[in-house]
């Protein structure tokens, strides 16, 4: 799977920057021809994970976007707490306000994962299998 474009941003790890991630990926997504709405909901999902458990004072999040030559979609959210990776929590806890955003990544994404990232931090992926083609 060849790489064929791609996006590479670091934002403010605030609301704002939170924001912006999602507002930009979808731009993105728009110029490539891609549908956004599964992504756009994964990268706002990343971003706001990335701001409310990934934040150290001080240090930004990197968003990438990359688009293979299949139309294969990879989503990448970087923060600074490496030590606090993602988990699914139990479904059991479905009543708690917070907790569903990677129920909501995992149910849109093909895959995804963590992977550790320089300097003490992390990375979560996505990958979005291209849309099915209505002949």
């Amino acid at each position: 799977m060849n790489q064929k474009s791609e996006l590479r941003i670091q934002l403010s790890a605030t609301r704002r920057g939170a924001r912006l991630a999602r507002l930009l990926a979808e731009r993105q997504l728009d110029e490539w021809g891609l549908p956004f709405e599964a992504a756009t909901q994964i990268v706002a999902e990343l971003a706001a994970n990335a701001v409310l458990h990934g934040r150290v004072r001080g240090r930004d999040f990197r968003l990438e976007l990359r688009r293979y030559d299949d139309d294969t979609l990879r989503i990448e959210v970087t923060d600074a707490r490496g030590e606090q990776p993602p988990h699914l929590p139990d479904p059991s806890a479905e009543m708690a306000e917070g907790g569903r955003g990677l129920h909501i990544v995992a149910a849109y994404a093909h895959r995804w994962g963590v992977a550790e990232a320089p300097a003490g931090a992390k990375t979560v992926w996505a990958e979005l299998a291209p849309e099915a083609r209505v002949t």
